[in-house]
């Protein structure tokens, strides 16, 4: 189950970036994880001798770990970042498309 957030979730806000951030890691995580372990197994499988393997998953570690430092060590979140959010158009703001 998701957590509650108990406001109007925006960039601007530096606990929402913060989390959407550590949520952002946890998935390109779990990308590495499955592809790696789904290749490192079809290797196996297929007795195949790859030898682009060992490179790709350890650059991809490598950048996932600088990925770790910048998130934990040093990413900071201020309270007014500089930026301007942008927020959708209406259905009766948007502008009319001739097809």
């Amino acid at each position: 189950m998701p957590p509650r957030w108990p406001r109007k979730p925006s960039r601007q806000d530096p606990e929402f970036r913060k989390l959407d951030d550590r949520y952002t890691y946890a998935a390109h995580i779990a990308v590495f994880l499955c592809v790696g372990s789904g290749l490192v197994f079809f290797q196996q499988l297929y007795r195949a001798d790859w030898q682009w393997l060992v490179p790709l998953l350890g650059w991809w570690a490598l950048s996932l770990g600088i990925h770790s430092l910048w998130i934990f060590f040093v990413a900071r979140y201020p309270v007014n970042p500089g930026y301007v959010e942008l927020t959708p158009l209406e259905p009766s703001e948007a502008p009319e498309v001739d097809l």
